[in-house]
């Protein structure tokens, strides 16, 4: 393996722990910054959010239906995380999640990601989100309503 694909690798892992950092603490700018520009979003059963103004509102939506519930806390926790870096411009990435709330266990899936190199990092070109599992009426099961 090469120093470039092991520096790939580490920021790969970077951006895939900063988007759950940034989201648990509703760090909107930090999260977007984990986007290519032109970076989708795709989470299964919602439409896809293109490019940075889509995502801002996502996210933020995503963060008022939190506010509206007796959810206090949000924590993702990121697993089994597998990094194929194809070439110094292209990369893939696939992880299990699980979301914990003050409630407990709340939801479940996996992450499907391509990634790009932006200046000295590498950000999501797409990010496909698919939920496994949810808590009987639990926030990600009421949201679905």
């Amino acid at each position: 393996m090469e120093l470039w694909e092991l520096a790939a690798r580490e920021s790969i892992r970077d951006t895939i722990a900063g988007y759950t950092y940034y989201a648990d603490r509703g760090m909107w700018d930090h999260l977007l910054a984990m986007f290519a520009d032109d970076g989708v979003l795709e989470v299964e059963g919602e439409p896809p959010q293109a490019g940075r103004a889509a995502l801002d509102a996502f996210f933020r939506g995503v963060n008022r239906d939190l506010r509206d519930s007796d959810t206090v806390s949000m924590r993702h926790h990121v697993s089994s995380v597998r990094i194929d870096v194809r070439s110094p411009t292209e990369a893939s990435a696939s992880a299990y999640f699980l979301v914990v709330t003050d409630a407990g266990v709340d939801h479940w899936g996996r992450y499907r990601d391509r990634l790009v190199p932006s200046g000295n990092r590498w950000v999501f070109a797409h990010r496909f989100v698919r939920t496994d599992g949810r808590v009987p009426g639990g926030w990600a099961d009421r949201r679905q309503e």
